[in-house]
């Protein structure tokens, strides 16, 4: 049976003019909710033509494209190359825009440990840790980011079935534990560079790890990642 969560209600939606350093530009409906049960100020953004997806939706069509995107204020906004956030953000814009969806900005920096904290865990990885084990030397979970408010925020917007942008099986996991119906998990680009090969080696290992344990329990894993 799938996870009960709370009611959600849109707060307020407004257009909004996006572009990004490379020059590609669109128009976002922004979304904020009342009612998100971890009290954060997740915002969603309706992508390309995304009323036309959710009526291709309620007939019976196409699920949405949708990527649940977590905060990273390094990668998006300042460009680093430690990760591989920013470039995904883009891209993930780019091909909702194209095909009409959702991107859910939710705000979990740093796995879901906070700003500080990530910094912290950077000065970890410098000394030889990978990004899960940094985590977990500070106190914390290898990954705490939770889409509880995600499933909501679907929920509150009418999507009950998605396409979802990501290579992260727990993604998958959670939103199908929380009554979203994961019809397809569609792969994003790998955007290797000298600064994050390793933060992605570490990526790829947990996301196989992840996959095992999931074939271990029973369930069967998704290999449409590898497609």
């Amino acid at each position: 049976m799938p996870e009960a969560l709370p009611v959600a209600t849109i707060r307020t939606q407004v257009t909004v003019p996006l572009a990004f350093p490379d020059g590609y530009a669109t128009t976002v409906r922004v979304f904020s909710f009342k009612g998100l049960v971890d009290g954060r100020e997740h915002l969603a953004l309706g992508l390309g033509d995304w009323a036309g997806a959710l009526d291709r939706l309620a007939a019976g069509g196409e699920p949405p494209l949708v990527r649940p995107h977590s905060e990273c204020l390094t990668g998006d906004v300042f460009g680093s190359q430690r990760c591989d956030c920013g470039p995904q953000l883009r891209e993930a814009v780019q091909r909702i825009t194209d095909t009409g969806g959702f991107l859910l900005y939710l705000r979990q920096e740093g796995r879901g440990i906070g700003l500080y904290a990530k910094l912290d865990a950077y000065a970890l990885q410098d000394a030889g840790l990978d990004t899960y084990q940094a985590n977990v030397a500070l106190g914390r979970g290898e990954d705490e980011r939770d889409y509880s408010a995600a499933a909501q925020m679907l929920a509150t917007l009418g999507v009950p079935r998605i396409r979802l942008l990501s290579n992260n099986p727990d993604k998958a996991e959670q939103l199908t534990r929380l009554g979203v119906a994961v019809t397809e998990r569609v792969p994003t680009g790998i955007f290797l560079s000298p600064a994050n090969a390793d933060y992605l080696a570490a990526k790829a290992a947990k996301a196989a790890e992840t996959e095992a344990a999931e074939a271990r329990a029973g369930r069967s894993p998704d290999r449409s990642v590898s497609r």
